[in-house]
């Protein structure tokens, strides 16, 4: 008979929560975390891809688990599993799109004095980004509840390896399901996430997918020549900020109705509710003081005169700050979160304002260092919640959600080193990330007399359909994320699952829905897997 180490999510009889800092489990995280950094880099530079590393992390844990070894027990526990893949996939992302993708936005522009400065610049914007969602998470701006579509398939996947049975079948089947849409070219994600997000959010995500993918061969128009997917998440994005403000407001108020046994609701002894309201604010400021140590450690300062200084330092942080919310609201609905074109939008924004080249290269850079981590810490945030019951014991969760943190924390302090020490040897090869050739690019081409104009006009249009949906449903955000993705299959395969979605629930009642989550979260498990081999081969034999 196995022993019962913490493996039953919700088990009122939980042992205390594994240690992240535990010997075994440092040991394990450091090592998938270094695995993790470079792997990202490496595929970012080969593909211009980031893989979601987190089942790996998952998984590597499950296996050693197996080992007939005493020093090995311990992997048995789900959360041991939960932390190796919050650590693993922290570094993967935080290497790769925090740090070593901004870094390469001076190396390409011919400004190599700038890289140092903005490497310490872009690891503190990695720590706050990441801590950010930690305090974040399960507040009326970031609900547990909702989707984080890649924390539910990694939670699922450890359960169904823990439980067996007929779950394990059904996670099984997704794989299997997930990994054969892949070998065929199919962007199989799309279709678990489907089977997971928010409905409504799911139509306009697949709406915006197939506009884009089909305007120009059925239309003849170029939707990303005009700058319409920009406006749109522009003017989304702005109402998305402040229906993000007025529902955190409203739950601060006295007597307002707790949330979904989040951490605004939830205060255990000795330990605090958090008031989202102070963390945005904490954020706000964070990024405003990174934001003057990048324009005094890059000299871009010595360029502007002080009107002109002043609006770039309020500028960027204002840019960091929306980006990293957008970001988040995108992969908390969608399981995509296209970083790189919202970091595109707030660069064609600056340019616009009339900003040197200089301060542009900085302004991309930062934009585009906040968000990945904070999406990512959300995604393992999520498939934490879900192993240790849904938030039903607040001191499981709040401990399991700070261990998680620091395993993140080592993840971040990985990728930081693995960047510093290696980031010369890609660059003196001349590989850095696809998109910096975009960003450069951007910045030398400067305005265009239409740009405005579109921006204002389709800005406009996207602020209305956020509004009409509502903070919930998020559809002028999400319409916008998909018209940014030029992948039509990828909208096709969103169709086909919430139409398999309905026919589901009519068969099976809203009670089946728990299945159709398991089902999703192989199938999303077996796509990022087999997406992830194939990446991994094409990334190290080029």
């Amino acid at each position: 008979m196995r022993e019962p180490l913490e493996t039953s999510a919700g088990n009122p009889e939980q042992l205390p929560h594994p240690r992240a800092l535990a010997p075994a489990n440092l040991l394990l995280t450091l090592a998938l975390s270094l695995c993790g950094a470079v792997v990202g880099i490496q595929m970012l530079v080969s593909l211009g891809i980031t893989p979601n590393t987190s089942l790996i992390g998952a998984l590597a844990a499950m296996a050693l688990a197996r080992i007939p070894l005493s020093a090995f027990a311990g992997y048995r526990s789900i959360h041991s599993q939960n932390l190796a893949q919050t650590s693993i996939s922290a570094a993967t992302f935080g290497a790769a799109n925090s740090l070593f993708l901004p870094i390469g936005i001076p190396f390409l522009f011919g400004l190599p004095q700038m890289v140092t400065p903005m490497l310490a610049g872009m690891v503190l914007a990695m720590l706050l980004d990441g801590y950010l969602l930690y305090r974040l998470f399960g507040t009326p701006a970031f609900p547990a509840t909702h989707a984080w579509p890649m924390g539910v398939a990694s939670a699922e996947a450890i359960k169904a390896g823990d439980a067996g049975g007929r779950q394990a079948r059904r996670l099984l089947a997704g794989l299997a399901c997930g990994v054969a849409g892949n070998l065929v070219g199919l962007p199989m994600s799309a279709l678990g996430v489907a089977l997971i997000g928010g409905m409504a959010a799911m139509v306009a995500f697949a709406l915006g997918l197939l506009v884009r993918g089909y305007a120009g061969p059925l239309a003849g128009i170029d939707l990303g020549a005009a700058y319409v997917p920009h406006g749109m998440m522009i003017g989304a994005g702005a109402m998305a900020v402040l229906q993000i403000g007025r529902a955190v407001s409203r739950r601060m108020r006295p007597g307002a109705p707790a949330t979904d046994g989040s951490a605004d609701a939830v205060a255990v002894a000795g330990m605090a509710p958090v008031r989202s309201g102070r963390v945005l604010r904490l954020g706000w400021l964070g990024y405003l003081l990174i934001m003057l140590l990048l324009t005094l450690g890059t000299g871009v300062y010595t360029g502007m005169h002080w009107p002109m200084l002043v609006g770039f330092v309020v500028y960027g942080t204002f840019s960091a700050f929306v980006h990293e919310m957008l970001v988040g609201i995108a992969a908390m609905h969608s399981g995509w979160f296209p970083a790189f074109a919202i970091a595109l939008i707030s660069l064609l924004i600056g340019i616009l304002i009339g900003f040197p080249p200089e301060a542009l290269v900085v302004l991309a850079g930062f934009s585009a260092a906040t968000g990945p981590a904070f999406a990512d810490m959300g995604y393992d945030l999520k498939a934490g919640w879900l192993l240790r019951g849904e938030g039903r014991d607040p001191r499981l969760e709040w401990d399991g959600r700070r261990q998680q943190w620091l395993a993140g924390l080592i993840g971040f302090a990985v990728a930081a080193v693995v960047v510093a020490a290696t980031h010369d040897l890609f660059f003196a090869r001349g590989l850095v990330a696809p998109i910096n050739q975009a960003y450069v690019a951007a910045i030398k081409t400067g305005a265009s007399p239409d740009l405005a104009r579109s921006l204002v006009l389709w800005g406009l249009v996207g602020a209305v359909l956020q509004a009409v949906g509502g903070v919930r449903r998020q559809l002028g955000v999400l319409f916008a994320t998909g018209l940014l993705i030029v992948n039509p299959a990828a909208g096709w395969m969103v169709a086909l699952g919430l139409a398999y979605r309905l026919w589901h629930r009519r068969r099976a009642g809203t009670g089946g829905d728990k299945s159709l989550e398991v089902f999703a979260g192989g199938v999303i498990a077996g796509d990022a897997l087999c997406g992830f081999a194939t990446g991994l081969g094409k990334s190290f034999s080029r």
